[in-house]
């Protein structure tokens, strides 16, 4: 269940140090991935200029500022912390910004989250071929996109690297457009105030030479996501795997499999 996903990821990640701190994350997780769960629905039904009076006042915007006036675009990193979905939203109602969506398998919800994110300034972009050209056409215009790095890629779209010392298949999308373009990167994270306060967004720029590989791409979301452990998604299986895929690395196990 989510509880046990929440716990096992934590305890692989090393963040908790002793078994009552870890208790105390894995309840604070629960209770950010409720709130998370809330939020979307309300941000995928209101209008633009309502939630942008859900962002605070926050720093380093001068980081888009200097990415445009070099015209360079910018490939926003935004792993599933915090409220990932505001980013987008609040970047969208001042440039143009694209973003790369895997509809989720339910229809019902897809087209509830596709009409919600189809705010003023944002593109959607599918996770397929199609789709990676519009990210690089977006990029080769100077304008910004939008990537969730941590999400499993689709299988020959990755690369099997460590993720909190354990092999996860991760994206080369991130590596390859970061190389190929002379866009600014840029992690972007979306924190949840306490008692319902909005969101303050936070944007760290980070060098092209330290996502140029799956590998290091990882390790700078294990940076990001230290910052605020208690709002990353843990319940997302980072892990998952085939069992063809275990057993070629080695660590396949009936349980690992299953």
């Amino acid at each position: 269940n989510s509880r046990h996903q929440i716990q096992e990821n934590l305890q692989q990640s090393g963040i908790c140090t002793d078994s009552a701190a870890l208790q105390h994350m894995v309840r604070r997780n629960m209770q950010e991935i409720g709130k998370s769960l809330v939020e979307s629905f309300a941000l995928w039904q209101k209008p633009q200029q309502e939630l942008l009076s859900w962002v605070k006042p926050f720093r380093h915007w001068e980081l888009v500022a200097q990415a445009r006036s070099q015209g360079r675009g910018i490939i926003f990193l935004t792993p599933h912390q915090g409220c990932f979905e505001i980013t987008s939203i609040y970047y969208g109602a001042h440039f143009p910004v694209t973003i790369l969506y895997r509809p989720p398998k339910l229809r019902w919800l897809g087209k509830l989250i596709e009409k919600g994110r189809k705010q003023p300034g944002v593109t959607l972009a599918p996770a397929n071929g199609k789709g990676v050209r519009l990210l690089l056409q977006a990029l080769q215009r100077g304008e910004a996109i939008g990537i969730l790095p941590d999400q499993t890629p689709t299988k020959a779209e990755g690369e099997w690297a460590d993720f909190f010392g354990k092999p996860a298949y991760t994206m080369t999308l991130v590596s390859k457009l970061a190389i190929k373009t002379n866009a600014q990167v840029i992690m972007a994270f979306g924190e949840r105030l306490e008692d319902s306060q909005g969101f303050e967004f936070h944007m760290h720029a980070i060098e092209s030479a330290q996502v140029a590989t799956p590998a290091l791409l990882n390790q700078a979301i294990e940076q990001q996501i230290r910052k605020c452990p208690s709002q990353y998604y843990w319940a997302y299986d980072r892990y998952k795997a085939s069992r063809k895929a275990l057993k070629k690395l080695g660590i396949y196990s009936k349980k690992a499999g299953d």
